[in-house]
């Protein structure tokens, strides 16, 4: 479909004049990029709530406000894209006359119209998802990609969607060799917080005899067991809605969490007795300067620390009562 994309540049005060003026042309439907968002989430005290903010995302916070208005290209809206740079035009001068304050600041107001054609890039994001090797003997792989299986690796395929979890993320890889490591053969495994199921999966492939996943995602659950079902390990495993551990009566071999700090200590509070004996708790989701914090928490619990493992700026903790 041909589109045209209307970018407005503003400020924090101009963003409600600027939605305003294009509501009194008949634009009722605007994205609003504000920084201040960003800001606000890491003013949040819960620190889980900011464990994923990454490089891009705090560059973001640089960014002026912007208001986007998305059309079909059609006669009719190229005649709105040009009443709208008109309109906008006229918001300014009347800034500038003090129409608003005298100190009204609403940015530059700057107007972009850009006309594209999605079908140029709608897939093109797929090639930024290749076959990645994320443990000795596990590789993820879309379902789009080939992969040429010469030395016999476990293959997971699974597609970027709406649950978390591709295994491109260091703390998806660190989960996976931990399984690989710890796990045995007809092992029961417990995935709290499964996402799309790949830990799941994983712990399928590796031999375990029954998995489990919960996660308080319906959506989450309804895609692990498309996954699951997609890599033919339905056999072995399943998903569930589970809220951490309430209301789950499972006892396993090892218990996997790729959650964050926070809730990674949460969950410890009530963990290990849906651990068997000897079994073994790994959990990801953890900034390396938060190691410190959760081990100590584990430890007061009871927990012993077997092991830590750290890739790009994450750890996971493997721990044993």
């Amino acid at each position: 479909m041909n589109y045209i994309e209307i970018d407005i540049e503003t400020s924090a005060a101009g963003i409600e004049p600027v939605v305003t003026e294009l509501f009194n042309i008949g634009i009722t439907d605007t994205v609003v990029e504000d920084p201040r968002d960003i800001e606000e989430l890491m003013d949040k005290k819960q620190t889980y709530d900011w464990d994923y903010l990454d490089d891009s995302i705090m560059e973001k916070m640089k960014d002026v406000p912007k208001v986007i208005v998305y059309l079909e290209d059609t006669p009719e809206n190229r005649e709105l894209s040009k009443l709208t740079e008109t309109t906008i035009a006229e918001l300014k001068a009347d800034a500038t006359a003090g129409e608003f304050g005298k100190d009204a600041d609403f940015g530059t107001l700057a107007v972009t119209v850009k006309y594209d054609d999605d079908s140029q890039w709608k897939d093109k994001w797929k090639e930024f998802f290749k076959p990645s090797q994320v443990s000795d003997s596990i590789v993820v792989k879309p379902t789009w990609e080939e992969y040429d299986n010469v030395d016999n690796k476990l293959i997971i395929e699974i597609d970027p969607g709406m649950a978390f979890g591709t295994g491109t993320h260091e703390t998806t890889s660190l989960c996976i060799k931990m399984l690989e490591k710890y796990q045995k053969k007809d092992d029961d495994v417990l995935d709290v917080g499964c996402g799309s199921g790949i830990l799941s999966i994983a712990a399928a492939l590796l031999g375990a005899k029954d998995v489990l996943g919960v996660d308080v995602d319906p959506i989450a659950v309804e895609v692990a067991d498309e996954n699951i079902v997609l890599n033919k390990v339905d056999k072995a495993a399943r998903a569930q809605y589970g809220d951490l551990t309430k209301g789950i009566d499972y006892k396993a071999d090892v218990v996997v969490a790729n959650l964050m700090a926070d809730l990674v200590m949460m969950l410890a509070e009530d963990v290990a007795k849906h651990m068997k004996e000897d079994a073994y708790f790994i959990s990801s989701g953890i900034l390396v300067e938060k190691e410190e914090i959760v081990s100590e928490h584990l430890i007061k619990l009871g927990f012993t620390i077997v092991e830590v493992v750290r890739d790009g700026g994450w750890c996971a903790i493997v721990a044993t009562v």
